[in-house]
């Protein structure tokens, strides 16, 4: 399944499915929360909380292209992710897009 950030692929003869979304919500254990809050205090990336918005943004990702197979997409056009705090230790992130299916 190919992605793009486009809004339209210029030459490509292609129908639009409609639109396709992923999500996940995400938070971490009390122990790594409370190490990133003491890394939080003297500044750098919190690697833990990197990795975590990594695997959410994957997981989200493959659910939206899950739902883009089920409709018979050869593609998804559009695509685009968001995060949002949920709680003070939980964020969900969702992606979406346009799935199209090549003519042709």
């Amino acid at each position: 399944m190919k992605l793009f950030s486009v809004e339209t692929l210029k030459g490509m003869n292609y129908e639009e499915l409609g639109i396709v979304t992923g999500s996940t919500i995400q938070s971490k254990n009390f122990v790594s929360d409370f190490g990133q809050g003491l890394k939080s205090i003297v500044g750098g990336e919190l690697k833990s909380y990197t990795a975590m918005m990594e695997k959410a943004r994957n997981m989200a990702t493959n659910r939206m292209i899950d739902e883009a197979v089920k409709q018979g997409a050869d593609a998804i056009i559009g695509v685009r992710y968001t995060t949002s705090a949920i709680m003070a230790q939980a964020a969900e992130v969702l992606v979406y897009g346009t799935a199209i299916r090549y003519k042709g």
